[in-house]
């Protein structure tokens, strides 16, 4: 076996590992379940470790390159028009190509058309793909934008509660959250450390990050806007229907091989088209910029193949095997005596379901790139995996005491958008790229049938969506708390230096003076 491939597996392996443990030992505690539904569970587990290990290995050969790449050469050329043109196309393209979307679509099948939601999520996207591209060019601080897209959110969802459109909110805050998955987030994050690397000022460095909260926003707002035409106030979720989990329990082991056999020709079909549709856009590309060698074209095929068996077997794992799970653990739960389980054991899973998220070891490998390992991988993970825990356990409560999503994403994002002013801005760019990042296909395809079986027996189906904005939230006030000690350190390292420096200079003659070796500082953010 290719020993990348082999190294990818075993760190996929090490992070689905703690949360296929969770689960297995809370249903033995709390939700005893058939054999049948344990090795559906188990199975999927597997088949998910070898998909993430495929899919980051190709995502590293393929989609990061190429997004570099493209971003590379929209700021070479001096066509501004071009530019914004080409980056709202492929914002769209890849949207409309992400897997975690259409998981939330399908959830909503029942109240939406879901090609009507992917188009209005892709061109929500596109939008932001193009403001985003413009603000890097231009140099416009991503804080302001925050502040003034996010106020318009707000304004929307207000606008919405007051004229009775209470239910759509969550949704259109999960579909910002669901359209940073595995294929976006590679590819963006990568365009916009292009789109920065050709500025080459002080503060490029600063602008690596930022693409995926921009357009994270553009989803929220288009599906707000969506739901004040069509007027939609009711918004029952696609749950799996009582009869299918009692047929699940029923299972045997050749009912396991057929229901993973069976769904793996639908998978093909949704990752080929979705990935067909970038990989057309990306051969246009070349074809008129030439940007690429031919070794380079080779590599990203190559990488193109790895993310397409690695989509393929990871999303036919956690759509069999971990959709019911979800469902099922979550509906026993809150239908018994002890539901105030549902917090900690949220809270638990959380902290280690996080790092089973594919894109978030992209997000990780990327940061300490970027900082020069200033910011570790692991310290990256520890302050996501907090992020994670306290998001899922505020949405439980939340569920179980029925309290509005405002009351509770409004004071976090204030607080998040009132911390860019204090941090260095390269923490705000990676704390907003993380709240989409957090929120990927472990997100919408375990935890939010989890929640919406909890609703559905704890009587609150108005709450059933909305567990992705809190996921897709926390890791702002995490992530930046954590810049702000980051901020402090430094300038405290660099007092020390300044006064060992001012030491080292008193006690020395005149002429030794002249042979002292000046400190050199670290990297400085902001």
């Amino acid at each position: 076996m290719n020993k990348v491939l082999k190294e990818k597996i075993m760190e996929a392996f090490s992070s689905v590992l703690p949360i296929t443990a969770i689960v297995i030992i809370a249903s033995i505690i709390f939700v005893p379940m058939s054999a049948g539904i344990i090795i559906m569970f188990i199975v999927g587990a597997a088949l998910l470790i070898i998909g993430m290990g495929f899919f980051t290995l190709g995502a590293d050969m393929a989609m990061m390159p190429m997004g570099e790449g493209i971003g590379a050469q929209l700021t070479k050329g001096q066509n501004m028009l071009l530019a914004v043109g080409i980056s709202f196309l492929m914002g769209v393209i890849i949207t409309i190509a992400e897997p975690d979307l259409m998981v939330l679509a399908l959830q909503l099948a029942k109240s939406l058309n879901i090609w009507v939601l992917i188009i209005t999520v892709g061109l929500g996207v596109g939008i932001f793909m193009a403001i985003a591209v413009l603000r890097v060019i231009i140099g416009v601080p991503l804080r302001f934008l925050l502040l003034f897209f996010y106020g318009i959110t707000f304004a929307l969802a207000f606008y919405m509660t007051k004229n009775g459109n209470t239910a759509f909110v969550p949704v259109s805050f999960d579909s910002g959250g669901v359209t940073t998955g595995p294929i976006t987030v590679p590819f963006m994050l990568a365009m916009c450390v292009g789109v920065a690397s050709l500025r080459g000022d002080k503060s490029a460095k600063n602008d690596s990050f930022g693409f995926v909260a921009l357009c994270s926003i553009g989803p929220i707002i288009s599906v707000m806007a969506l739901g004040v035409v069509l007027q939609i106030t009711n918004v029952p979720p696609n749950s799996l229907p009582e009869e299918e989990i009692t047929a699940i329990a029923g299972y045997t082991d050749r009912d396991v091989f057929e229901a993973f056999l069976f769904e793996f020709p639908d998978t093909i079909k949704n990752v080929g088209t979705a990935l067909g549709a970038i990989l057309v856009f990306f051969f246009i590309f070349q074809l008129i910029t030439r940007r690429f060698h031919r070794h380079q074209l080779v590599r990203i095929l190559v990488g193109f193949v790895y993310t397409f068996i690695g989509l393929v077997v990871f999303l036919t794992g956690v759509d069999v095997g971990f959709i019911p799970v979800g469902s099922l653990f979550g509906s026993e739960l809150g239908a018994s005596p002890i539901k105030w389980v549902l917090i900690p054991l949220s809270m638990v899973i959380g902290y280690f379901i996080v790092a089973a998220e594919p894109a978030v070891h992209v997000l990780n490998k990327q940061v300490e790139e970027v900082s020069q390992g200033a910011i570790t991988q692991k310290v990256m993970a520890k302050a996501l995996a907090i992020g994670m825990a306290l998001a899922l356990g505020i949405a439980m409560v939340r569920i179980l005491f029925n309290i509005s999503i405002l009351y509770i994403l409004v004071p976090g994002y204030a607080f998040a958008l009132l911390l860019t002013f204090f941090v260095p801005p390269i923490f705000t760019g990676i704390a907003f790229d993380s709240g989409g990042v957090c929120s990927g296909p472990m997100t919408s395809t375990f935890l939010l049938p989890f929640a919406i079986g909890a609703c559905a027996t704890a009587g609150h189906m108005d709450d059933a969506f909305g567990i992705v904005a809190m996921v897709a939230m926390t890791p702002l006030v995490v992530v930046q708390l954590l810049g702000l000690v980051f901020s402090f350190k430094q300038k405290k390292l660099a007092a020390s230096q300044l006064e060992q420096k001012a030491d080292t200079i008193g006690g020395v003659s005149e002429d030794e003076a002249g042979h002292i070796t000046v400190f050199e500082e670290g990297p400085a953010y902001g």
